[in-house]
């Protein structure tokens, strides 16, 4: 069961926000760039090459953001579990989008998988199924941001450097990097095989 019902927490904040990064409960764009930065530094120089599946891709703003700086990949493909999101990825994009649970359903094959933000809402139980599920469906690696520490929250998940490395070892991942300190509370993970 995840913390809290997630179908309602985005819907609320996209009523309230709009199609924007506050619409998916970041605080702010500047901070939603931020993480994508991290991500793309671990994808490295020849994305155009690769097939990405953007899992919990919200509104697709990882796509825009990789064109607003003349970045292309080979295919893009979101997948989100809302409805509502999945059809504004969809315009927004022009991209295949494919509505999935992603800690249940059988993915779609990709070079990489990347993920930011998606896992903030899930249980612990929840976030290793949907790791799992991405990195069993990439060929190269996943990528992934969470928030980071050993916080209890009601609401949001934190993960810790030990949780990752335990994870890394049960998927037999051969290598693994991680970017922390550029926002409190965060971590960029590279999973690659």
């Amino acid at each position: 069961m995840p913390r809290i019902d997630s179908e309602k927490f985005y819907i609320a904040a996209l009523k309230k926000h709009g199609i924007t990064s506050c619409g998916l409960n970041w605080s702010s764009d500047a901070h939603q760039y931020i993480r994508f930065d991290k991500i793309l530094t671990l994808l490295g120089n020849d994305i155009e090459n690769f097939s990405i599946v953007d899992a919990g891709c919200g509104f697709g703003d990882f796509y825009i953001y990789l064109q607003d700086n003349n970045l292309h990949v080979n295919k893009y493909t979101g997948i989100d579990s809302l409805k509502e999101m999945c059809i504004i990825t969809e315009e927004k994009t022009g991209c295949e989008v494919i509505q999935a649970d992603i800690t249940t359903a059988q993915l779609p094959s990709a070079d990489y998988y990347i993920c930011s933000g998606a896992l903030n809402v899930l249980t612990p139980f929840e976030t290793h199924l949907f790791i799992q599920n991405c990195f069993h469906s990439c060929t190269k690696g996943f990528i992934f941001n969470a928030l980071f520490g050993d916080k209890e929250s009601q609401t949001y998940n934190y993960i810790n450097e030990t949780t990752i490395e335990e994870l890394a070892k049960t998927l037999h991942v051969k290598k693994i990097s991680f970017t922390q300190g550029y926002l409190e509370h965060d971590i960029t993970v590279g999973f690659f095989k």
